[in-house]
């Protein structure tokens, strides 16, 4: 498990399918945050919702880059959590029940509760 007195990482994602490079990005901060430590959390908004269900990042690659599924287990098995934005979920019309473990609800308030203190921001 990260190591949170030593600084949390919110990674902001608003994309999915439809830009592979930021996801991409994303999650390569995410891991190498988790990697030194950091206690990581992405907040996934707009299309990015997507994410939190199985399958839907293995189809996203980003030319030269690891797979965003291998980066996403990665994520996952560091103790990255994802928080999913209920509005932009519900709009979407998706299942609640289907989330991946590392996955939960979460909109403003319980991202604020999760930085506490502050954290370093990250948005793609």
């Amino acid at each position: 498990m990260a190591d949170l007195s030593n600084g949390k990482v919110v990674i902001n994602l608003a994309t999915g399918h439809e830009d592979a490079d930021r996801v991409t990005v994303a999650f390569l901060v995410a891991t190498a945050a988790l990697s030194k430590g950091k206690g990581v959390a992405m907040f996934l908004t707009k299309e990015a919702v997507r994410l939190g269900l199985p399958g839907y990042a293995d189809a996203i690659e980003s030319a030269g880059a690891p797979p965003v599924a291998k980066l996403s287990e990665q994520y996952a098995e560091g103790g990255g959590e994802l928080l999913v934005c209920p509005i932009c979920f519900d709009a979407r019309k998706l299942d609640k029940d289907a989330l991946v473990t590392n996955a939960r609800i979460a909109g403003a308030t319980p991202l604020w509760e999760w930085i506490g203190e502050g954290a370093t921001v990250f948005s793609y």
